[in-house]
This record gives structure tokens, C-alpha cells and sequence, in this order.
């Protein structure tokens, strides 16, 4: 019983921000996505990122270690998800990208947060960071047919994971005025992300719902088993190894649908994948929670 009620203390909150998003929506009301995801990606998630890499506890050999199986983790994911949009005969741009990138940002970073706390979060935002810049390079080069080094250095996620980064190698801390404002900022972020979250899967209309559960499910397997091997083979930490099978399991992110729309991929069956893989994480995701807990 105890677990039960860790792993619905865990998952709760972010399901119910989610849904807050999806019922704002669903009344009519006005939500600028656009707008609030400017906001948290160029201002709430760096100073959250920031902060949380400057306060961490957490060795540096044991952040370089958790870099390295996430790199491991995402490699062996793009050879297993590239195996199966082989076999499938589905087409490459469509369907891989969203198959490889999770929401390490808008679920990925409050569960790990608030499943195994600072320190959590301290590992969660490093694999957020290298999904990011995988994505923004490979992952819009496989949609697109082109990806740009210099546009991965101008994202403020960059930026700040690189600055946090330093701070905690120097022992660096910022005075005491500065990072209370940056605490205030980095708070905007995790709220805003899951209330955008629910936001945007109330507004996706997916055409139909066969294929996309059977690739999110397959999705799900495989991360989940990538991240595991991985994990085991860098001999992670307890919570490191957690924040990663985690991290690497999350579904589908809805940034995938926004890169397949603008680069003119089949926005309607990635659109697919978010719903269904989102809809199917609130049962394995505190399933996952409570194997990793």
C-alpha cells in the first residue's frame, strides 16, 4: 500500500496539471501554445536547468556517467526504432523521430523531480539536455533532410545546461539575490510545460488510433529495454539508473508533431503517436515508477 501511494503521490500532480490544460481547452477557452512555449523554453526550463546543475550534490564523475549511458541509451534506441520503421515499411521521416525522442521535458523532468527529488532532477536535466541536442540536430535532419550545429548553440536549453554545467565542475555559486530570481523563473517551467501538455493533446485529432497504439506500445518496449541494458552495463546508481529508464521511456513528445507539421511529414499520424503513447503512460508510467521505486 505504501508504494501505491509513492507512486500516486508521484504521478498525480502531473496528470492533473495535464488535465487541467485539456479541460481548459475542451470549455473553448484561449490558450497561446506558441507563447507559453517560448516562454518556458527560452526563460523557465534553462534557469530551472541552470539552478538545479549549480545546487547539485551529485559528483561530477557520477553526471559523466549517466551522460555516457544516455548517449549509449539513445544510440541503441535509433537502431531499434530504425529496425522497426525498416520492417514496417512505414516512411523513414515520419515515423522515426517521434520514435526515438520522448517528453523528457514536460513529464520527464516533474517525475523525476518529484520521485527522487533534487538529485533526481539533477540527472534528469543532463539526459534532457543530450535528447535535446540530439534532436536538434539528427532529429530535424531526419524530418527535414537538414540540421544546423549553430542552431543547437543558440537554444537558451544549451546555453544553460553548458553554464550549469561549469558552475558545478568550479564550485561556483551565484549571490544570493540572482539565484533567488532564477529559483522564481525556473518555477514558471514545470507548471507551464504539463498545463501546455494537456493544452496540446486536447487539440491533436489523430485519424486513427490501430497503428499508432501498436508503435507507441512497441516504443515503449524497446526504450525501456534500451535504457535498462544501458543503465546496467554503466553500472549506474540507484537513481541515476531510475532517472534514466525513466527519461529515456517517456512517450512521445509533442514537439514531434509540431517539427512534422512544419517540415511537412505526416503530421496527422504523428498526431497519432503523441495521443495514444501520452494516453497510455498513465498506466505505465507509475507501473514504471513502481518497478523503479
Amino acid at each position: 500500500m505504501n508504494l501505491v501511494t509513492t507512486v500516486l503521490n508521484v504521478t498525480a500532480p502531473v496528470f492533473l496539471l495535464a488535465s487541467i490544460g485539456f479541460v481548459w481547452v475542451r470549455r473553448g477557452l484561449p490558450y497561446d501554445v506558441g507563447f507559453v512555449t517560448r516562454l518556458a523554453m527560452t526563460l523557465g526550463v534553462p534557469c530551472l536547468i541552470f539552478t538545479a546543475l549549480m545546487r547539485t550534490e551529485i559528483a561530477p564523475a557520477a553526471l559523466t556517467a549517466v551522460s555516457l549511458a544516455a548517449l549509449a541509451a539513445y544510440g541503441a534506441v535509433t537502431l531499434l526504432m530504425a529496425g522497426l520503421v525498416w520492417a514496417a515499411g512505414l516512411e523513414l521521416r515520419t515515423y522515426l523521430a517521434p520514435l526515438i525522442f520522448g517528453n523528457t521535458g514536460n513529464l520527464g523532468l516533474p517525475l523525476a523531480l518529484f520521485a527522487f527529488g533534487d538529485e533526481g532532477l539533477g540527472y534528469a536535466v543532463v539526459i534532457f539536455a543530450i535528447m535535446a541536442i540530439y534532436s536538434f540536430t539528427a532529429g530535424i535532419w531526419l524530418v527535414a533532410g537538414g540540421g544546423s550545429v549553430l542552431r543547437v548553440l543558440r537554444e537558451p536549453v544549451v546555453a544553460a545546461t553548458l553554464l550549469g554545467a561549469l558552475f558545478l565542475w568550479r564550485g561556483w555559486r551565484t549571490p544570493d539575490f540572482v539565484t533567488n530570481t532564477l529559483d522564481l523563473i525556473g518555477q514558471l517551467a514545470i507548471p507551464l510545460m504539463l498545463v501546455t501538455l494537456g493544452v496540446a493533446i486536447a487539440r491533436l485529432q489523430p485519424e486513427s488510433l490501430g497503428r499508432p497504439a501498436l508503435f507507441s506500445a512497441l516504443k515503449l518496449a524497446g526504450c525501456t529495454a534500451a535504457a535498462v541494458a544501458t543503465g546496467r552495463l554503466f553500472a549506474l546508481e540507484p537513481v541515476a539508473f531510475a532517472v534514466l529508464v525513466l527519461q529515456i521511456s517517456t512517450p512521445v513528445a509533442v514537439t514531434s508533431y509540431l517539427i512534422a507539421a512544419k517540415y511537412g511529414a505526416d503530421a496527422d499520424a504523428v498526431a497519432g503517436l503523441v495521443v495514444l503513447s501520452t494516453l497510455m503512460s498513465v498506466v505505465t508510467l507509475p507501473l514504471t515508477l513502481a518497478f523503479l521505486i
